[in-house]
C-alpha cells in the first residue's frame, strides 16, 4: 500500500469502522446507521479501501481494519461501562456520551478505566468488550424477533442505538438476564397482532406486550 493513501484516524473514520464492524449490510444500511447520505458512505468507503481498512471487493473490514475497529469498539464499550457503573449514567444515555469522549481517550486512561472496572467482559448493554490483545468474539445471540409462542428466552444483549426502546425496557423492568416466556398474542390483542414484530411475553408473574421497536433491540438465547 502506498503511504500517500493512508487515511487519518479522525472521529469520523472511527465511527465508520465501528459501524462496519457492528453492522451487516450494504451502503444504505451503513448510511442509515450513520445518519448520512449513501453517496457520502460510498466516498468514504473508497478512502478506507485505499488505506487497506476495507476489502477491495466487499463491504468488509480487512485484518488491518479489524484491528483498528476492535480498538475503537473497546474504548467505546469501556467508556459506556464506566459512565454507567461508576457515574450512574442511564443505559439509554451512555452511548451518546461515550461517543463524545472516546476519540480523546489515551491508552493510559483506557488501561486505568479497565483496571478500575475490574476488567469487565461486557458493557451495560451486554455487548462484549474486545480484549486489549488477542482474539475477539462478537457473539451470535438470537434476536427475540425469531422466537415463537412457547419459547423460553433469556435476554443477553440489547442494542444501544435506540434510546426510546431502552427507556421502554427500563420502564418495563426488563434487563439483561431477564427470563421471558413468549406467548401467543391472543384475541384480546388482535389489533396488536397485525403490527409486525410485536411480542407478548411473560416474565415472572407479569404479562407484557413488547412493541416492535423494543423487540428489535433484544437478543439472547432460548432456554429449556
Amino acid at each position: 500500500m502506498n503511504n500517500c493513501c493512508t487515511i487519518e484516524h479522525t472521529p469520523t473514520v472511527e465511527r465508520y469502522l465501528k459501524v462496519l464492524f457492528e453492522n451487516r449490510g450494504g451502503i444504505s444500511t451503513v448510511a442509515r446507521a450513520l445518519g448520512v447520505a449513501p453517496p457520502t458512505v460510498t466516498a468514504m468507503v473508497h478512502r478506507l479501501r485505499d488505506s487497506d481498512l476495507v476489502e477491495p471487493d466487499a463491504l468488509r473490514l480487512t485484518a488491518h481494519g479489524l484491528r483498528h475497529a476492535h480498538g475503537a469498539v473497546r474504548r467505546h464499550r469501556l467508556l459506556e461501562t464506566f459512565l454507567h457503573d461508576v457515574l450512574g449514567v442511564k443505559w439509554d444515555e451512555v452511548h451518546t456520551e461515550a461517543e463524545k469522549l472516546e476519540f480523546g481517550l489515551s491508552e493510559r486512561l483506557e488501561d486505568l478505566i479497565d483496571t478500575r472496572l475490574g476488567h469487565p467482559r461486557h458493557d451495560p448493554h451486554g455487548d462484549p468488550i474486545p480484549p486489549k490483545n488477542g482474539a475477539h468474539d462478537e457473539g451470535t445471540e438470537m434476536p427475540l424477533a425469531l422466537a415463537r409462542p412457547g419459547d423460553r428466552f433469556r435476554v443477553l444483549r440489547v442494542g444501544d442505538r435506540d434510546p426510546g426502546a431502552l427507556r421502554a425496557l427500563a420502564a418495563l423492568r426488563v434487563g439483561l438476564g431477564a427470563e421471558l416466556e413468549v406467548l401467543a398474542l391472543g384475541a384480546e390483542h388482535e389489533v396488536l397482532a397485525e403490527a409486525a414484530g410485536t411480542r407478548r411475553v411473560r416474565t415472572g408473574d407479569r404479562d407484557l406486550v413488547l412493541t416492535a421497536p423494543v423487540v428489535r433491540v433484544i437478543r439472547g438465547e432460548l432456554t429449556p
